[in-house]
């Protein structure tokens, strides 16, 4: 075990927050380091264990069926193969995924590989309908035998995995990083960020922080546009059910595990694909990290919270720490369009017009064979 001292890094968002002058220490917790790459691995398990503890799980017998944007499907897809319950024989349980179509096709080849079944479902039909993801899981939970929803939308299990771990990591790093003359730090979490989408991550990590760590911590819930999410309501007014590129945060409904209530959620912003995946850009090669949509979804919204009055002040403070949660990485859209566009978009630069050059030139010299 590592007990180096921790500091905070030169590199922790650093060059993002300098180029947007933030004073304050601009903080990112990576989440695509989980096993299953996303931050939902942890509902998925706390989901899985605690409808074990309750009997609701028979094993070799119990089909696991969830509407999922991917993620959550993923962890579960994970956590009933590996047969989290080591106690019991022939563990495992059959899982089977509903997602709508826009959700990666690198996220439904994961799930196959796990062992899922997956059944697609149009983008364009409202949650409530039969057609829709929930509609359709909702059926064959109905008709399957011993299928069992556990539901990420309305499972207490989803937001406390995330009080009872998330939380508890994010204060645990924050504390035991020592304030240095060049890098202050006010010892505790002043802002925190997060899309939401389930709302189990914000609702949740959210009570960790202010019940045990800092009451004064500012909530801040990111949401696409076109999901109505945010409050207050007429943030949502501007381009509701416009459909976003984005995945795994927002909907066309409020998931129960989601708290709105301003001592939960202290402010809300909206924003929008373009400035995500410019967001998702700047992560990569600004400060090396491969992370997804969402994740940048979450910086565009911190950058643009830090416009408003009370993030001009936070923005301007040295020592106060802001932190980002940033919920998967890049492995699961890397076909998507969006992705392919950043990746491969010709930018001028000097090197880039020096190498041109070089091949272009019509001199051909011959490669010298080395000296062995």
């Amino acid at each position: 075990m590592d007990f180096t001292p921790r500091r905070i890094l030169d590199n922790a968002l650093d060059a993002i927050a300098a180029e947007h002058g933030l004073k304050c220490n601009l903080l990112g917790k990576l989440e695509f380091v989980s096993a299953g790459g996303s931050v939902k691995d942890r509902i998925a398990k706390a989901m899985v264990l605690a409808a074990e503890k309750e009997g609701k799980l028979i094993p070799g017998k119990s089909v696991v069926i969830e509407p999922t944007s991917g993620n959550t499907g993923i962890g579960l897809a994970m956590a009933c193969a590996i047969k989290v319950n080591t106690s019991c024989s022939d563990k495992g349980y059959s899982v089977v995924i509903t997602m709508p179509k826009k959700m990666s096709l690198e996220k439904e080849a994961l799930l196959r590989a796990l062992g899922a079944q997956v059944i697609r479902t149009p983008d364009e039909e409202p949650w409530d309908s039969p057609r829709s993801h929930i509609g359709v899981a909702c059926k064959l939970q109905r008709e399957i035998e011993h299928g069992i929803i556990l539901d990420q939308y309305r499972n207490i299990n989803n937001p406390l995995a995330h009080e009872y771990t998330t939380g508890p990591e994010i204060i645990a790093s924050v504390v035991s990083t020592p304030s240095t003359r060049t890098r202050p730090s006010s010892m505790k979490v002043d802002v925190f960020v997060a899309g939401a989408g389930t709302g189990g991550t914000v609702t949740g990590v959210s009570r960790a922080l202010k019940k045990t760590h800092n009451a004064d911590c500012i909530v801040v819930g990111i949401d696409p546009i076109g999901s109505i999410l945010a409050l207050p309501n007429n943030l949502n007014i501007d381009g509701e059910g416009k459909p976003y590129v984005v995945e795994g945060i927002g909907y066309d409904f409020i998931p129960d595990v989601l708290s709105r209530d301003v001592p939960d959620v202290n402010h809300w912003v909206k924003t929008s694909d373009e400035d995500a995946f410019k967001a998702v850009q700047a992560l990569m090669r600004k400060e090396g990290l491969l992370v997804g949509g969402s994740s940048g979804s979450a910086l565009s919204g911190a950058l643009a919270w830090f416009e408003t009055e009370q993030g001009r002040k936070v923005a301007g403070t040295e020592g106060l720490n802001v932190v980002v949660l940033l919920p998967d990485g890049i492995r699961n859209y890397m076909s998507k369009e969006w992705f392919l566009k950043n990746a491969f978009q010709t930018e001028h630069s000097d090197l880039a017009t020096r190498i041109s050059g070089i091949l272009a030139q019509e001199e051909i010299v011959p490669i010298q064979k080395a000296n062995l």
